[in-house]
Parts: C-alpha cells; structure tokens; sequence
C-alpha cells in the first residue's frame, strides 16, 4: 500500500488573522501576578478575559490542525499552574458584596486545560465555553467594583465594560475558522448524461478546438502543447488542477512531473489507479516561468473545463491548491479555509486539499492531505486501508 504521509514539522498557518497590539504596562505596577488599581479619571487597565482568551485560543489550535500543524501538545500541569497564577486577578481588588473576597480561580475555570485537552488526537478543540468560567466586570465610573461569580450551572455571559477593550474573541477567530458548504450551482448539470462512446467522442472534439486556441496570446505564443486533460471518461472522481507545468507543457500529460508522482502516489493511496479518475486543469497552456494564471486567463478557459465537467459528470471533484477551488466555487477564501468540508458544483461533490506541488515544498502538510482524503474515501464508501 503506497501512502504519501512523512514525518511532520512545524509549519507557519496560513491566513492567521492579525492580532490586537498589546496593551501598555502599568509601571507603577507591584508584581507581574498583580493588576494596578484604576485610576480617577484614567482608562483602566483590565485584567485578561480567560473566556475571550480560551476561545481565541481553541479557534487559532483547530485552523493549525486544519493546516496540517499536528506539534500541538497537551497541556503541562505545572506550567497550567504557573499560568494561572500570573494571570488571576487578585481577590483584593474584586471583592464581593459581602467584603468577603472569592477563591482563587483554578485552571478549569480559566479554561486553559480545556483548551489544551483539546488538540489532541482527536482534532476537536473543547468549545471555550464548556467550562465553569469565571466573569468579571470592570470598575464603573462611581467606583463600585463588580464581583466575580462562581457558577459551574452552564456558560457566563460575556463581561460588560465601560472601558475600551480589545475586541471580541469572535473577530480575529472568525478568519482561522472553516466554513460551511459553498454551493456554487444548484441542481444537475444542465446538459443530459451521454453514453460513453457518444462522452468520449465529445470530448475529443473538444480536445482539438483546445488545441487550436489563441485566445490568450501569451500563453499560445510560448507553449509547445495544450494539455487538455484524460482518464476515464465516465468516471467517479475527478481531480482538478492550476495548470501544466514544464514537464506537462513538453507531454501534453496533466501531473507528470514530480507533483504528478506524489498525485499517483495519493490516487493509489485512495485504493485506485490513475485510469480509474479524470484529471485536468484550469488552464490548458503553460503560464511563462510557471507563474499562476491570470484572470483573464482563467476566464479564457473557463468554458472549457465546464464543458468537461458537462461531459464527465463525476460524484467527486477533488480541487487541488487555491486556483482551482476559488474559480470552482468563486470563492477568494483560503484551502486551509475550505478544506474538510464536501462543497458543491452541481450535481458533483467538491473537496479542497492542497496541491500536490505545496506538499513537497511542505511535508508537514501531507497529514492533512490525507485526513481529506480519508473524508472522501468514507463520503464515497471506500474502504479506508490499514497503515
């Protein structure tokens, strides 16, 4: 059984959001583990929210894990501890309305070993409000200080403040979130299914009109073949490509090259054989210097790889790299973004991984490539080999 996972490492997240800028520093400020006391007239300096910090947390562990970042460790009891300690805020300066001061919040109400927990194996990341939490209020202007409440009943509403914070926790993590289903097209494809020889005769007359195009002056000037596309015409998965490459440019072949053995080799992993799937592009001639298409490009060859999809008509379209996806699905959103999800072209399910090229330039994602795949291998009822 050919597998193409290797040995992971740690790899930078696509499409992180940009963080708040810290806030300033109190230097008349005790200790590390102590917050300084408003000041009349001043914006308060806040302690941390733990809720807004567990969520942020939870949303920026599950975006690493969809981008194939499997380093995430558990949590360290110790360490738990040591953070807790630093960043509590100090029972004196919340006191209750009894003048009697609450304990000291522990690890589960600050939600860190929920948080931690989970980015295990498993690849659920604990919801940030499943805890027991501890919410605070800030000092209002006639100096009445909130109390902290103690509830493990179900999930604390958010803090309210008077004073400027930073921003929800749902604004940066919005963007390292999936998303749901993208339906570019409702219902089947507009032509009738054909026979297979009346299929495979189609296309090849479509395959010459291909070959004969100048539409794209550029590309028709600098290329040595079109590469159009083969495999089964009738078959049950499709594989959905940027465009040839310099190997694939002299063929006439999509995915020859190096991407195009790492492609047989997670085709094969899939249980099949390059026969068994169609493979094509989006654009059907060589960018100079293997640079991405261009819009107008694209648009050039849009046409083309529709009437294709016309023709073939197949359950699965495995989108490989962000050109594909985002023209498939007219989308500008990320495949870290648009991966584990099964979207919709038609009658045609659609799933985002990354290209064959991205995971040679980056083993670790070679994970999550496989997680994909194994998301198509049980939508399809294919057995999942043993590794």
């Amino acid at each position: 059984m050919n597998t193409f996972s290797e040995s992971t490492n740690q790899q930078s997240a696509d499409d992180v959001s940009e963080q708040p800028a810290a806030e300033p520093q109190n230097p008349n400020a005790s200790s590390s583990s102590e917050l300084p006391q408003p000041i009349e007239g001043s914006h308060a300096i806040e302690p941390l929210d733990p809720h807004q910090t567990a969520a942020e947390t939870a949303a920026l562990a599950a975006h690493l894990q969809r981008a194939g970042v499997m380093w995430l460790p558990r949590p360290d009891v110790q360490s738990t501890e040591l953070f807790v300690t630093r960043f509590s805020v100090p029972d004196t300066l919340l006191p209750t309305s009894s003048g009697t001061s609450t304990g000291e919040p522990n690890s589960t109400q600050l939600g860190v070993g929920q948080t931690g927990a989970g980015t295990g194996s498993s690849g659920n990341v604990a919801p940030a409000n499943d805890h027991a939490g501890t919410s605070a209020t800030g000092t209002s202007a006639t100096g009445t200080s909130a109390t902290r409440v103690n509830n493990s009943s179900g999930p604390k509403p958010p803090p309210t403040r008077d004073t400027p914070n930073r921003p929800p926790a749902s604004r940066p993590a919005s963007r390292l979130e999936g998303v749901s289903a993208i339906h570019a097209t409702a219902g089947d494809y507009p032509s009738d299914a054909l026979p297979p020889e009346q299929r495979t005769l189609q296309l090849t007359q479509l395959e010459e009109a291909v070959a004969s195009c100048t539409q794209c002056a550029a590309l028709a000037n600098c290329r040595n073949k079109t590469v159009f596309g083969e495999g089964n015409t009738s078959p049950r998965i499709a594989f959905f490509g940027e465009g040839p490459g310099e190997e694939e440019d002299l063929s006439g072949r999509p995915f020859v090259g190096r991407a195009g053995e790492l492609l047989t080799k997670m085709i094969e992993a899939c249980t099949l054989q390059r026969d068994d799937v169609y493979i094509l592009n989006t654009i059907k001639c060589r960018p100079p210097g293997n640079r991405n298409p261009e819009g107008d490009e694209i648009a050039n060859c849009r046409s083309y790889y529709q009437q294709q999809f016309d023709l073939l008509r197949p359950e699965y379209i495995v989108c490989l790299g962000a050109v594909s996806a985002q023209e498939l699905l007219g989308t500008k959103l990320s495949v870290g973004r648009l991966r584990g999800t099964l979207h919709r072209y038609f009658a045609s399910k659609v799933l985002v991984t990354y290209h064959p090229a991205y995971l040679l330039r980056n083993p670790a994602a070679k994970k999550a490539a496989w997680a994909d795949l194994q998301l198509l291998m049980r939508d399809a009822c294919i057995q999942i080999p043993k590794r």
